[in-house]
């Protein structure tokens, strides 16, 4: 199950691991979109910055998988 739309509030998963991720804030800068995430439980670290691609089946960011898609959230 792909999403359709990539939106502040929820939650990724870091490939190969268990690391769950929120989606923070999303932006666009020049030809480029960016969202902002933070690891769920430790909100004192940096957040990480991650390019938004297409792809076929919709919006993707690259390293990780929205939560859903593998229903253990």
């Amino acid at each position: 199950m792909a999403t359709r739309k990539i939106q502040v509030g929820q939650v990724w998963k870091k490939d190969g691991s268990d690391e769950t991720y929120l989606i923070t804030k999303i932006y666009s800068e020049a030809l480029a979109t960016f969202a902002v995430l933070r690891k769920a439980g430790a909100e004192m670290e940096a957040p990480v910055r991650v390019r938004v691609q297409n792809a076929a089946t919709g919006p993707v960011l690259p390293g990780f998988k929205f939560a859903q898609e593998s229903n253990e959230f």
